[in-house]
C-alpha cells in the first residue's frame, strides 16, 4: 500500500482544533499526531493550511432524467466538479418509477453511477408504495440504502397522499431507516400554475409565485405532523423558506427528532434573480424557488443554531439551451441549479468569512452532520484513525472567484458567476488519493466506490 503524510497542518473536526500530522496507509488514515516521523511515499506539507475532512453533499441528482431531459452533469463530470470544490462524498437518488419496483430504480442507477471520481450512497425516491413493496424498503435499508425520500408535489410524477407517506414512515420507525421529504404543497402549487397559464403568464418570474412561502410551510408542518405520529425521525430536504424553517425549529423545541438541510441558493441568491421581463430568469428556476433577499439571514441563523443541520446543494444542472424548453411556458423549464462545485465555497464565505463561524461549525455543517445523519459516520465527516483518508487542505489565503469558464461542472452557467471566496482547497485526497492539487484534476474515472450505509446516528436530535 501507498503511503502519505500530511504535515504542520492545523486539523480540524467538528470538535477539535490542534496542530496535527496525519499518516495515511493505503486509504484509510493510520496515525493523528504531533511531529510524526517523515516517512511516507509522499509528504505533503500543510504549513498555514486548514486539513479537514472531505465534504459531504447529500443531495445531488447526476444523470437525472425529468422526462424531457436529463441532467447535464454524469457521474463523472459531477465528482469531478465536487472534488474540485472540496466534497469527496456525494448522496445521489435513485428514483422508482410509478408502475416500477425500487429494485429496478437502484439497479438502474447503479449502472450510472459507476463512473464516480469519490465515493457515493444512494437514497431512494418512492413514486409508489403498495403493501408489496414494504418488504423492499427492509431490504434495501439492509443493503445500506438506509434513506427514502418522497413528495408531496409533482401530482402528475411524485406527489404522494398522507396515508402512503405515513405508511412508509412508519415502516421507517421499524427498519432503521431515514425518511426525507420535499415539503410543498403540489395541489395548490398545481392551482396557481393552471390559473397563471390560463391568463397568459408565461414568463420564469411567475415560477416562484406559484410556489409561496406558505404551500412549503404548510407541508412541512403536516409531514412532521405523520413522523411524530408515526414515531419516526424526519429530514426535510431543501428548505428554502424561514416559515418552514420554523416549523423544524417548533418540531424540534418539542423534542420531535425533525432535521433540516438547505442550499448554497437559498443563502446566496435572491428573488431578483428572475426578471420580469427576460427569460434569463429561467437560469435560477429550482424548487422550492429562491425566496426574497430577507429570507437569507434567518436560514443562516437556522444553520448556525442546529435548527438545519446541513448545507446540500440539490445540484441538478441543465444547459442554456435545455432551459429554452421552457420558453413560452414556464412550467416546462427543468427544474434545478448547479452548485456541487461551490457548496463549500460559499458555505466558507458565508458562514466563517462574512458570520464568524469557527472551523468547527464550517465542518460540521459541510461534512460532519450528514455523515452521521446518514450513516456514514465515522468512516466519513471526521479526521480519525481507522476514518478513510479523505482530507482537504484549505488554503485561507487561496482566493477563488467562482466562474462559469474555468469550473469542471458540465454546464454552461453558474448562478453565483464573479462571487469572489476568501479561501479555497489547494489539495484533495480522496481514500488516500490525491485527486486534486491546484486546480489540476489527478483522479480517474470510476475510482468512487459505493458506499453501504448504517443507520443514522439521531440521538440528541
Amino acid at each position: 500500500m501507498s503511503t502519505l503524510l500530511v504535515k504542520n497542518g492545523r486539523v480540524i473536526t467538528a470538535t477539535e482544533d490542534q496542530a496535527a500530522d496525519i499518516f495515511v496507509n493505503g486509504d484509510k488514515i493510520k496515525h493523528m499526531g504531533k511531529d510524526l516521523p517523515a516517512h511516507a511515499d509522499k509528504i505533503i506539507d500543510a504549513t498555514g493550511q486548514y486539513v479537514i475532512p472531505g465534504g459531504i453533499d447529500a443531495h445531488t441528482h447526476m444523470e437525472l432524467n425529468v422526462g424531457t431531459a436529463v441532467s447535464s452533469d454524469d457521474f463523472e463530470t459531477g465528482t469531478m466538479a465536487a472534488a474540485h470544490g472540496g466534497t469527496t462524498t456525494i448522496i445521489d437518488f435513485a428514483t422508482q418509477q410509478r408502475t416500477g419496483t425500487m429494485r429496478a430504480a437502484l439497479d438502474s442507477w447503479h449502472a450510472q453511477a459507476g463512473k464516480s471520481i469519490v465515493d457515493y450512497g444512494v437514497h431512494m425516491i418512492i413514486a409508489n408504495l403498495r403493501d408489496d413493496f414494504l418488504p423492499e424498503m427492509d431490504a434495501l435499508v439492509r443493503e445500506g440504502v438506509t434513506s427514502f425520500k418522497m413528495f408531496t408535489a409533482y401530482p402528475e410524477r411524485l406527489q404522494l397522499d398522507d396515508g402512503t407517506i405515513f405508511r412508509a414512515m412508519m415502516r421507517a420507525r421499524d427498519n432503521g431507516g431515514l425518511m426525507m421529504m420535499h415539503a410543498e404543497n403540489g395541489s395548490v402549487i398545481d392551482y396557481f400554475i393552471q390559473k397563471f397559464l390560463a391568463e397568459g403568464k408565461t414568463t420564469p418570474n411567475y415560477h416562484p409565485l406559484a410556489r409561496p412561502h406558505t404551500t412549503e410551510a404548510e407541508a412541512t408542518h403536516r409531514v412532521i405532523a405523520l413522523a411524530e405520529l408515526a414515531g419516526a425521525p424526519v429530514y426535510i430536504v431543501h428548505v428554502s423558506s424561514r416559515f418552514a424553517m420554523e416549523e423544524i425549529r417548533a418540531a424540534r423545541a418539542r423534542g420531535v427528532p425533525a432535521f433540516g438541510e438547505t442550499c448554497p441558493q437559498y443563502l446566496a441568491l435572491a428573488y431578483e434573480q428572475y426578471s420580469d421581463d427576460s427569460f434569463d430568469g429561467a437560469k435560477f428556476v429550482c424548487s422550492p424557488p429562491i425566496r426574497e433577499r430577507a429570507n437569507q439571514e434567518p436560514l443562516w441563523r437556522a444553520l448556525g443554531d442546529d435548527t438545519l443541520q446541513a448545507i446540500a446543494t440539490d445540484h441538478c444542472p441543465f444547459t442554456l439551451k435545455q432551459k429554452e424548453m421552457g420558453r413560452g411556458n414556464f412550467t416546462k423549464i427543468p427544474n434545478g441549479v448547479p452548485g456541487v462545485e461551490n457548496r463549500m465555497h460559499l458555505a466558507y464565505q458565508g458562514g466563517v468569512v462574512q458570520r464568524g463561524w469557527s472551523m468547527n461549525r464550517f465542518v460540521q455543517i459541510t461534512s460532519t452532520a450528514p455523515a452521521k445523519l446518514f450513516g456514514l459516520y465515522p468512516r466519513k465527516g471526521t479526521l480519525a484513525v481507522g476514518s478513510d483518508a479523505d482530507i482537504v487542505l484549505w488554503n485561507p489565503s487561496r482566493k477563488y472567484t467562482i466562474r462559469a469558464a474555468t469550473q469542471f461542472m458540465r454546464v454552461d452557467y453558474n448562478p453565483y458567476e464573479g462571487t469572489i471566496i476568501d479561501g479555497s482547497p489547494s489539495l484533495v485526497i480522496a481514500r488516500g488519493r490525491v485527486i486534486f492539487e491546484n486546480d489540476k484534476f489527478f483522479g480517474k474515472r470510476g475510482q468512487g466506490e459505493f458506499l453501504k450505509r448504517g443507520l443514522g446516528s439521531f440521538a440528541g436530535r
